[in-house]
């Protein structure tokens, strides 16, 4: 057993949380003082710490004796996302199809550093996605930006899109996100490693899902506009709830008009029309 770990400064505990949110194994702790906390995520390699690592800095090392209560039982309970999916944590689809026949069946195993589609941010945007499915065509253009694990962009396929892109600026979560694809035996479904910030990008999508920071989301608002339809719908999640005036302001000013939002705990999920 291995763990990685890292001091930070407590202001960015909602970032870590976000980042590690539905790993059994991540532990944040705060450290007397209350000025720093101590992230930690045990490994069973060395290399899955060190693959951390490289993306987080910090440390790993040698844990001698395991800490069983500090990592906690995986979770195994599915996801109902309105009456049209089923999120599973199990690895065996073909039983969890036989348990929701009506009902499309999308099996996300916990893995490092990703979670489920049971965090407020993903299943809001689930749930908005399955509503917004029911309002246009079959065939609709999907992107799903900070694609994570890849739940939203495997969901907007069976539940009729057509073209979907999904990328995400995390190489891991690429890696993982093109694993579950292939899990899923969902075709047509491209995911690339890219930075929205510098993504070429020529074409129009019906439908974008930026689940991101809020800092991110309000930077990368007037491109997101320049890859919108004119009648397209925009879901932006990853909020916390005292951004949320900010980052709709920022959609305002870009040409967005807001629907309306959901707030779950701490966190903010709106939806938008683009401006007539």
């Amino acid at each position: 057993m291995w763990i990685w770990s890292k001091l930070s400064a407590v202001k960015w505990i909602d970032a870590w949380e976000e980042r590690f949110y539905g790993n059994p194994n991540s532990v944040i702790s705060e450290i007397k003082g209350g000025k720093t906390i101590r992230v930690e995520v045990y490994c069973e390699t060395e290399m899955e710490g060190q693959e951390i690592q490289v993306q987080f800095g910090g440390s790993v090392r040698e844990l001698k004796s395991k800490n069983w209560a500090a990592m906690g039982p995986a979770n195994t309970t599915s996801i109902m996302i309105r009456d049209r999916l089923v999120i599973s944590p199990l690895v065996d689809r073909e039983a969890v199809l036989k348990d929701y026949p009506d009902r499309h069946v999308i099996v996300i195993p916990a893995e490092m550093a990703f979670g489920t589609g049971d965090h407020p941010t993903t299943a809001t945007c689930l749930r908005l996605l399955v509503d917004r499915s029911r309002e246009i065509e079959k065939g609709w253009s999907f992107l799903d930006l900070g694609t994570g694990s890849g739940v939203l962009a495997i969901a907007g396929k069976m539940l009729g899109a057509g073209m979907v892109k999904a990328f995400d600026f995390d190489a891991k979560a690429v890696e993982v996100a093109s694993l579950n694809v292939e899990r899923n035996d969902v075709d047509n479904l491209e995911v690339f490693e890219a930075d929205v910030f510098k993504w070429k990008n020529r074409e129009k999508f019906d439908v974008i899902v930026a689940n991101l920071f809020s800092t991110v989301l309000i930077e990368a608002l007037p491109l997101i506009k320049k890859w919108i339809h004119p009648q397209g719908r925009l879901i932006l999640s990853g909020i916390l709830y005292e951004q949320r005036d900010e980052v709709c302001a920022t959609a305002k000013g870009c040409g967005f008009d807001l629907l309306g939002h959901k707030k779950i705990g701490k966190w903010v999920t709106a939806q938008f029309d683009v401006s007539s």
